[in-house]
């Protein structure tokens, strides 16, 4: 099957699957209340890879069928510059407020098919010939894909790294004729209601004796004792007036458990294999998803901006203090946009043949971006204040006695009418008030990691030989003091 429609897609959540929420066990996520209009709202990219095809979709390198472009295995600076217009198509979709959006695993798993030679390491070419067969089955049938690869936090005094003994940890617990046997918990599965498959590989490095932890596979949402357990739904309502983003862009997030599944031979990509596991994430997997990471970031960077700025407008708050933060926010925007151009620009080939854009610049991006995406609400919260709060809903726009009243004694400046100003504060506050902006900020700060262990690894990879270079010229440099401290020498003498 090549890309798939909207109505492909949603056909295909039709399945059996155990999602919960709330006292709910699913049956149906196209149609409750809770997933319904994440559903529609993510099913439209499918139909928006057709609309932008020139952009969003290429063919398959082996059988000419269409395939969206996030499946690219790049070959070289052009694949990643071609890869960039479809992957700002679907951000500018979802304005970067879905995080996990199928062109994020699709890049993922386009990156260690081109690596295979490192998951092929240490005895697991089976493994590795199993994830490349993955890969074109994943973009083949155009599946949404979800992972789940956090361990989960029993007690931080132990570490986030499961030990030889944890039973809460997903682990292997046995084998049978068509695979193996897996128990236990993994998070976070953003996206698990509206996807088809789901997707275990590395996150942390795991420590000496839990080789029973290091596994890595995909299989079907409805696979027999998989079960999923939501948060509580920030879909609100299905009305796009009132929650302009929640309502269709609620991506949300699930408790993991694997009750003693059962994962095909074919569908395994490590099995047990410590150093295998350990290694590789160590390469190109943060440079070449961060590509699709920073793209979504930035998009969504400059729609806050935006949304601010018509805020302000509406109300005629342009006034030195405002200008002020809404420069501050369109840094932002500058900057993120500059590191991606930078790293596509200086990308270079990884190995195998495969390339990805230079890491250096989407790691200071990163590290950075739990700092610039709260500041960004605090901006809009600070700009929209009390007004923020006072924007009337659908109904009562359309209510007869209320409409001349909301006409009269709720309009913007200017010609700015009731209904306009109310769209605008509406939109401002589902992204930086609602309960979907708290999960999104939530998100964000944690989002590949916390913005301190992101700068912690940047200073790690940070490449030192200029900043050497130049700090060495002071410290080698002949100053005198060797002369003296020689005199003073001799004179004791």
């Amino acid at each position: 099957m090549p890309a798939r429609t909207a109505e492909q897609f949603l056909r295909g959540l039709k399945g059996a699957r155990n999602i919960w929420v709330g006292s709910d066990k699913v049956e149906d996520v196209t149609s409750h209340p809770a997933f319904a209009g994440a559903a529609e709202g993510l099913a439209k990219i499918f139909d928006l890879q057709h609309e932008f095809a020139d952009d969003c979709l290429m063919p398959d390198p082996e059988t000419g069928e269409p395939i969206n472009v996030s499946h690219m295995i790049p070959r070289s600076k052009d694949d990643i510059l071609r890869r960039h217009k479809g992957l700002e198509r679907i951000a500018e979709y979802t304005v970067g407020v879905m995080g996990r959006s199928p062109d994020y695993m699709n890049v993922t798993y386009a990156g260690f098919a081109g690596r295979a030679d490192e998951w092929g390491a240490n005895g697991n070419e089976e493994g590795a010939e199993n994830l490349v067969n993955y890969q074109k089955f994943l973009r083949r049938n155009d599946i949404a894909l979800t992972h789940t690869i956090i361990q989960p936090t029993i007690d931080k005094a132990q570490g986030d790294a499961p030990r030889p003994g944890n039973t809460v940890a997903l682990h292997k617990v046995g084998e049978t004729e068509h695979g193996i046997i897996v128990r236990g918990a993994r998070i976070l599965a953003t996206l698990a209601p509206f996807a088809d498959e789901l997707a275990v590989y590395p996150a942390a490095p795991l420590p000496e004796g839990a080789d029973a932890y290091a596994l890595a596979f995909c299989i079907p949402m409805s696979a027999p004792g998989l079960k999923f357990i939501c948060r509580d739904s920030c879909a609100g309502t299905r009305n796009i007036h009132d929650h302009p983003l929640s309502a269709r862009f609620d991506e949300q997030d699930a408790f993991v458990i694997f009750d003693d599944v059962e994962v095909p031979w074919d569908r395994l990509h490590i099995n047990c294999n410590l150093p295998v596991y350990n290694q590789v994430m160590t390469t190109g997997w943060f440079p070449n998803i961060m590509q699709q990471t920073m793209i979504r970031a930035q998009t969504k960077l400059e729609f806050a901006w935006g949304v601010a700025t018509r805020m302000s407008e509406a109300i005629n708050g342009l006034q030195p203090p405002a200008m002020q933060m809404l420069g501050e926010m369109w840094t932002f925007c500058e900057f993120a946009r500059a590191c991606i151009q930078t790293a596509e620009a200086n990308a270079h080939e990884f190995g195998n043949g495969v390339w990805f854009p230079q890491g250096a610049p989407l790691v200071a991006l990163r590290a950075t971006l739990p700092t610039w995406f709260p500041r960004v609400n605090e901006i809009i919260r600070l700009l929209g204040s009390h007004n923020l709060l006072a924007a009337p809903t659908q109904a009562q726009l359309a209510d007869p006695e209320l409409r001349p009243l909301i006409d009269q004694f709720m309009h913007g400046a200017g010609n700015v009418s009731a209904e306009a100003r109310s769209r605008i504060f509406r939109l401002a506050w589902d992204f930086a008030g609602s309960a979907l902006a708290s999960r999104n900020e939530q998100y964000e700060r944690f989002y590949l990691a916390s913005g301190a262990r992101n700068q912690q690894l940047a200073h790690m990879l940070a490449e030192r030989a200029r900043a050497d270079r130049l700090v060495n010229r002071f410290l080698t440099e002949k100053t005198g003091t060797e002369e003296n401290t020689n005199q003073r020498i001799a004179e004791k003498a």
